[in-house]
């Protein structure tokens, strides 16, 4: 069974069918699915749709995108999520200077406001991260001490370098469909992950793997991922490890 990691049934793409994805999970053969919040509202949504089904856990907390919009009741109405017993994490939380939809130094400071959340709470972290591993790297090195209850590079795509670097802090490296892209070029990568330190994830509706891009992503396509992460990963059972793994992190 599988534990798919990051994915946001919160959407307005998916929410319709929360129940639907819910009831086939085990027929896919997912064991449970991790519901992760980008602003007070998906985070509530997360919370509410874990608190109603079983096999759904959530992580809360303020995107980079959304940044710019963070309040302190924001971050108060996470610390109240997050001490109900299936809120799992905070996240995602990070940098996007990709789109830089929010300054980016105001999306440092709302990103170590969080870290600091996450330690208080003793809960691990989510993190985004998207070209801006460098100054990711530089503030969680700064931030060393208040990591100790783990977090994960979400849809991790940097160098094997930079991924030895976050694998020295304690963190923990995800893949999605994109390892199953023609273009995806970090098979090199996926291999020198420690397999204590994988993990799996679809991050639906998004990042939809082959054969299904132009469509929604589901849940259910985290075989995929796994099943391609196989074919480079021989000297592990994937399934097996990255399962282990996300409980282990997640205390689920």
């Amino acid at each position: 069974m599988l534990i798919d990691t990051h994915a946001h049934i919160n959407d307005d793409r998916l929410l319709p069918r929360a129940a639907e994805i819910h009831a086939g999970l085990a027929e896919k053969g997912l064991e449970s699915v991790i519901v992760v919040g980008y602003d007070r509202e998906s985070s509530e949504c997360a919370v509410r749709l874990s608190t109603e089904f079983k096999h759904y856990f959530a992580a809360v907390g303020v995107h980079p995108h959304d940044a710019k919009s963070a309040k302190e009741e924001d971050y108060l109405r996470s610390e109240e999520l997050s001490r109900l017993p299936k809120t799992v994490a905070i996240g995602e939380i990070g940098l996007d200077y990709y789109y830089d939809l929010s300054d980016r130094e105001v999306q440092k400071r709302v990103f170590r406001r969080q870290i600091e959340l996450a330690h208080s709470l003793k809960k691990p972290m989510i993190f985004h991260v998207r070209d801006a591993y460098g100054d990711a790297l530089s503030i969680l090195k700064e931030e060393r001490g208040k990591l100790e209850y783990g977090g994960v590079m979400h849809c991790f795509g940097g160098s094997a370098e930079m991924m030895k670097e976050f694998v020295g802090l304690g963190l923990y490296i995800a893949f999605g469909g994109a390892v199953t892209f023609k273009n995806f070029g970090k098979a090199d990568v996926v291999r020198q992950v420690p397999a204590e330190r994988l993990l799996i994830e679809t991050d639906c509706p998004y990042m939809t793997p082959v054969p299904h891009r132009g469509k929604e992503n589901l849940p259910e396509y985290i075989s995929l991922v796994k099943d391609k992460i196989q074919e480079w990963r021989e000297d592990i059972l994937v399934a097996e490890t990255t399962t282990e793994n996300a409980r282990r992190l997640f205390k689920i």
